[in-house]
Order: C-alpha cells, then sequence, then structure tokens
C-alpha cells in the first residue's frame, strides 16, 4: 500500500522528476505529480508524491519546512479531495 503527501509552497520550476529524487533520498517513492493550471499549463505551485505507508509519517514530519531550492517545503499527509 501506498499513501499520498501532500507538498506545498513548491518553486514554479519543480518537475515530478526532481521531487521523485529528492523524495527518493528519505524514502521509498511510488510516484509524484505537480498540479497545472488547466488553462495556462503554469504550475500551481503544489503537488503530491505518493510514498510506502511505511514511510508517510516519517517523510511528513523530516521534510515539512526542509529548505528545497530556498523555498520552506509544506509537507503533510494528503486528504481526501472534497466534491
Amino acid at each position: 500500500m501506498a499513501k499520498t503527501l501532500y507538498v506545498g509552497n513548491l518553486p514554479w520550476s519543480a518537475t515530478p522528476e526532481e521531487l521523485t529524487e529528492y523524495f527518493g533520498q528519505y524514502g521509498n517513492v511510488v510516484s509524484s505529480r505537480i498540479i497545472t493550471d488547466r488553462e495556462t499549463g503554469r504550475s500551481r505551485g503544489f503537488g503530491f508524491v505518493e510514498v510506502e505507508d511505511d514511510d508517510a509519517e516519517r517523510l511528513a514530519e523530516e521534510l515539512n519546512g526542509k529548505d528545497y531550492n530556498g523555498r520552506a517545503l509544506t509537507v503533510n499527509e494528503a486528504r481526501p479531495r472534497q466534491l
């Protein structure tokens, strides 16, 4: 099983590959994605990283507030989408 982490305050230039590489230093990453604006295709400054269940809580604690390309990340367990 895997859990999804919300990752906020990302630099506009961040890519899913960079997120996978960065989070991979701390645990097993299943996948990652950056959320983009539908009209412009530009990053909205946040994304999601799917990690192994065993690593999720530890990663959220370790990486929340950590510097990533000059920005302090906001990392926590993603909540279900509200409809």
